[in-house]
């Protein structure tokens, strides 16, 4: 608890930490005035958030339930696992990727850097505590953030002037319901469990989603001498990870900078099919409209392929229907196909849990749990609520949010600081002519 001692130290003297405490002095929970916004969640959102503001001169304080930085990049990612982006499109904001890393850093690389960009900027989260639920006092004015730690059970409430959610797109995983699945003898994970394939070698596993995470298993299921299907219910875009010696993701950026975004789309499509074949064969159907545009309208991203679809067309990766029921050793397809398998491995993604905290606000959708207002509008909220990492453009996505968040906030921290020197001016003054 020192990091609280310290925090209400500083803020001893400050005007609106008395007030705050004036109204609060009948209740029992510690409340604790934040010189600054509270950060929910320290993965990489968070620290984007934390280090555009501390470059500013504005200190923030992060809460963080995990004991961790990036918790869910250290706990519930796979080991084989790159960044699907060249690092010039993820690095955070003020501090780039060291020169020798290579264009697609491994996880473990990734989250050094991450340790290293909190030292750099000197962010200390609470780890281990929960937010219990944030609302915002119209009485007082200021957010009021209730938290309880994760080891000692303390409740704590933050007093802020700004809050900022970081707890990201992907904070609980999605696991579907699907008839039969009491039945199954064999195992059933969601990816977030999943670590490697060598458990499953000479097992029949099928995977449940083919978007990158879940085509990524089943080529790491096919390095480890495992038999995986893939369950595709949908249409899927599939690009190479690289096209005409660049990243296909930075030569998209490129192009949109000279031509309509159905243009690129025709490009990318084109080249697609001349570098990976009609991916239709192999049961993969493309969307009617094109990859970027798909993923404007409703945030879906492309595949990027690396590997897996020549273990597909080899044959090694079978391709399944849609999954109608489960019995004790067997799947049944849609299409009336049924086989046997030993394991499901559940691609089927995460979502957001903001709305079961964030009270009093309609910033946030109940279904999806994402700011209702689309990419670029969906940062900034009312009473000095701001969101990061909810863009569906991961983590270029989030420095972009970052960056507008520190320049909002500085902003009117700019007139609260002057105007609470003005107040002490007043108090010094007016306790010199007392004392005269």
């Amino acid at each position: 608890m020192d990091y609280l001692k310290e925090l209400e130290g500083k803020s001893a003297h400050d005007y609106y930490h008395h007030q705050i405490k004036v109204m609060d002095k009948m209740v029992s929970t510690p409340k604790i005035w934040v010189h600054g916004p509270v950060i929910v969640g320290a993965g990489p959102s968070g620290l984007a958030a934390a280090a555009c503001l501390k470059q500013k001169d504005i200190p923030s304080l992060i809460l963080e339930k995990a004991e961790c930085l990036a918790s869910m990049w250290q706990h519930k990612t796979y080991d084989r696992l790159r960044l699907h982006l060249p690092k010039k499109f993820c690095q955070l904001p003020l501090m780039p990727f060291p020169k020798n890393f290579p264009s697609y850093p491994t996880k473990q690389q990734f989250l050094t850097y991450l340790k290293t960009y909190a030292e750099h900027f000197d962010l200390k989260p609470a780890f281990s505590t929960s937010v219990v639920s944030a609302e915002f006092d119209h009485r007082s004015g200021f957010w009021r953030v209730k938290t309880k730690g994760m080891k000692k059970n303390e409740e704590v409430e933050y007093i802020c002037q700004w809050l900022i959610v970081a707890t990201g797109e992907n904070a609980e995983e999605v696991v579907p319901q699907i008839e039969g699945m009491g039945e199954f003898q064999g195992s059933i994970l969601h990816t977030s469990l999943y670590k490697s394939g060598s458990i499953f070698c000479g097992k029949n596993v099928l995977v449940v989603g083919c978007g990158n995470s879940g085509m990524e298993v089943c080529l790491d299921l096919c390095n480890h001498n495992a038999h995986p299907s893939v369950v595709v219910r949908d249409t899927v875009h599939i690009l190479p990870q690289q096209m005409l010696g660049k990243s296909t993701f930075g030569l998209s950026m490129c192009l949109l900078k000279c031509f309509p975004i159905r243009f690129v789309d025709q490009f990318l499509l084109l080249m697609s099919h001349i570098l990976l074949g009609d991916t239709s064969q192999f049961g993969l159907n493309r969307p009617k409209l094109g990859p970027l545009e798909l993923k404007n309208l409703n945030g879906k991203t492309p595949v990027l392929d690396v590997g897996t679809l020549a273990q597909i067309r080899s044959g090694k990766i079978k391709v399944c229907r849609g999954i109608k029921r489960l019995t004790q050793h067997t799947v049944e397809f849609v299409d009336g196909k049924v086989k046997n398998f030993d394991a499901i491995i559940l691609a089927t993604g995460y979502k957001s849990n903001v709305p079961s905290w964030l009270k009093g606000t309609d910033m946030f959708s109940e279904k999806d749990g994402l700011p209702k207002k689309p990419f670029p509008n969906g940062w900034k909220g009312e009473n000095g609520l701001y969101t990061v990492g909810f863009t569906k453009r991961g983590l270029l996505g989030a420095s972009i949010d970052a960056k507008k968040i520190a320049e909002d906030i500085q902003h009117s921290w700019k007139v609260i600081e002057e105007a609470t020197h003005v107040l002490h001016d007043v108090r010094k003054k007016n306790t010199k002519i007392f004392y005269d």
